[in-house]
């Protein structure tokens, strides 16, 4: 009938078939889903995943009974509460850290230098607390310790990078005595500070690197153990769940922080109240990042240590008793182990090893997970020390080491995109000078460019979160090479464009594409490697690696391409904006960066991923 329509009426003829078409998908849908839209929206957003089998429960303990349950969205939500505080921690560094430093008088060559330390310290220090964590044995559980350590150093952070200025006036530095009345957006200034020669402030600066580097080594080391925590207390059927969870809440965190710089509190009671703009954001941001933290540690109880050593033996008292599983069983299984979902990518491929924290820093032989997710580390395989994760970088197969050359890359690219992005959009956009006196029209439209640059992170925080929702979809319809290169591409064409038109609907726009390249990177080299492992092939004729390597070794040497990316970008940048004169290099660089990484990425091995 839609035929003869579509010959005899044209046009009317194709809107009836249309029509008819999706008539008969809508009754399908309705036949398939008759609860309707609202229910099936009311269990997707808060309901529990549906599964076949109930998780086994054989040592359910009533103290710890909830750990062997199936939660629902808003547990999970809690759970991965403190990634969010994280996030909107970041927010704060990533946007005002730099414009801060720059304040002080600190110049642009020393100011990255600063962004430097942290990743020092965290590129030796990743395999000790993971080390620490394995073994930890507190009451309290192997993972809120170092949750609740890290966010101390993170809390200490957020006091000290907006007050370090103030601190140091306390403690003898120039200026004290005539600092200016006219409000600024990053704080309180001297007049005598203002003028060429005098601009000299120890303690100011002291103060405030030292906050920096504890931000931002706290803000990287803390995810490690969250992430962990979350696959600790949560079952293996909820894992896939949990992780997207994480993401989003990530995002989200991410995406309300910089919203929370780009608004002028200046112009608001609570801009008085907390004494300027940043003092006044990162003021909220450390309340907020404390009721983040609070709702995880006090969300569910962690099984110690040794009730995990007394599980273990349980477990192998009960298992000759156990019947071989099912047919059913075993399929579910083997669909757990396809790699090519994003999802169980995350579950496998952070949970292989001895420990769920250990996957990142962890041990390196593999010991089957308990239950409910929780590995129980027994001594087995070489823990992962200095020695051993330096030895592994060294004696990596040509396959991984195409893989960290293409991360460190973008890694480097979105380095330079977060933590010089709002200092770009206040001068190379708006014009302004962050060394002019307060009040002059130059310094004016600088803090109006930071604020808005945090907008356009804000879009980048938004955009991550949406591309992660879609992005195993893509992976399974184009393929990993395609969805891996045309990040990088989409990315570096987003910041040449931006480098080129400087323009404030061009930070909006083009931010989006950060997003984009945010989501890859923490996607693709960990599918990769997972992918690796799990078919035993590094090579397209089917070669094996040559040398027994853990899957928990390797995505600690993945991960710690960011670390060596951020030691790199805090030379490269200096030379750079020394050399050009003009923050527009930021973009620039990051730009050629993206480029670079999508050619390495043509050159990995994908194994028909």
């Amino acid at each position: 009938m839609a035929d003869k329509l579509d010959d005899y009426q044209g046009v009317t003829g194709r809107w009836h078939g249309i029509r008819d078409r999706w008539k008969e998908r809508y009754a399908q849908w309705k036949e398939n889903h008759p609860r309707g839209i609202r229910e099936i929206l009311k269990e997707m957003l808060f309901g529990i995943p549906t599964s076949s089998e109930p998780p086994n429960r054989e040592y359910d303990n009533s103290e710890y009974s909830d750990i062997f349950r199936r939660k629902n969205r808003l547990e999970l939500m809690r759970i991965s509460a403190a990634v969010m505080g994280i996030e909107f921690s970041y927010a704060g560094e990533t946007a005002f850290v730099s414009p801060t430093l720059l304040q002080i008088g600190v110049p642009h060559h020393q100011m990255t230098m600063v962004w430097a330390l942290s990743p020092l310290i965290g590129f030796f220090m990743t395999p000790l607390l993971g080390s620490l964590s394995d073994r930890c044995k507190s009451k309290f559980g192997r993972r809120r310790p170092f949750i609740v350590m890290m966010s101390i150093g993170v809390f200490l952070g957020l006091i000290l990078v907006p007050n370090g200025e103030t601190l140091g006036y306390m403690l003898g530095d120039l200026g004290n005595v005539n600092r200016t009345q006219v409000p600024s957006v990053l704080g309180p200034r001297s007049t005598a500070l203002e003028t060429e020669g005098t601009n000299y402030h120890p303690w100011g600066v002291f103060f405030t690197i030292i906050g920096t580097v504890l931000l931002d080594f706290d803000a990287d080391a803390c995810q490690s153990p969250a992430r962990a925590y979350l696959l600790d207390v949560t079952v293996p059927e909820d894992h896939a769940r949990g992780l997207s969870t994480f993401t989003i809440m990530a995002g989200l965190g991410g995406f309300m922080g910089y919203a929370l710089g780009g608004i002028n509190w200046d112009e608001t009671t609570l801009g008085d109240f907390f004494g300027g703009h940043v003092r006044a954001v990162f003021s909220l941001i450390t309340i907020i990042f404390v009721i983040c933290v609070s709702a995880t540690v006090s969300s569910f109880k962690e099984i110690p240590l040794e009730e995990l050593h007394q599980y273990d033996e349980f477990k192998k008292s009960t298992e000759t008793s156990k019947s071989p599983p099912d047919q059913e069983q075993f399929e579910r299984d083997n669909l757990r182990k396809d790699v090519s979902s994003y999802g169980t990518l995350e579950e496998e491929g952070l949970m292989r090893d001895c420990s769920t924290y250990g996957t990142l820093e962890g041990s390196e032989a593999p010991e089957p997970p308990a239950p409910n997710g929780i590995a129980i580390p027994e001594g087995h395989g070489e823990p992962l020390s200095l020695k051993h994760y330096l030895r592994s970088i060294v004696m990596m197969p040509k396959s991984m080491r195409v893989v960290c050359l293409t991360n460190l890359f973008c890694w480097m690219a979105h380095v330079c995109y977060s933590l010089y992005f709002t200092d770009f959009v206040g001068e190379a956009v708006y014009g302004g000078n962050p060394a002019a006196p307060v009040g002059t029209e130059s310094r004016t439209n600088y803090e109006a460019g930071v604020r808005f640059g945090c907008w356009g992170m804000a879009m980048y925080s938004l955009s991550c979160a949406c591309y992660s929702t879609v992005i195993e979809k893509l992976i399974k319809k184009f393929g990993a090479k395609r969805v891996y290169v045309g990040g990088l591409c989409t990315y570096s064409c987003g910041m040449m464009l931006l480098c080129i038109l400087r323009t404030q609907t061009a930070v909006l726009l083009f931010s989006w594409t950060a997003g984009i390249m945010y989501s890859t990177l923490f996607t693709m080299p960990y599918l990769l490697v997972a992918h690796y492992h799990a078919t035993g092939m590094w090579d397209s004729e089917g070669g094996g690696c040559g040398e027994e390597r853990g899957i928990g070794t390797d995505v600690a040497v993945i991960s710690s391409c960011v670390f060596v990316a951020q030691l790199l970008i805090s030379f490269i940048m200096g030379f750079a904006l020394k050399l050009t004169g003009s923050t527009a290099a930021v973009v620039g660089v990051a730009a050629s960066l993206a480029g670079a990484a999508a050619i390495t990425a043509t050159k990995i091995t994908y194994l028909e991923l």
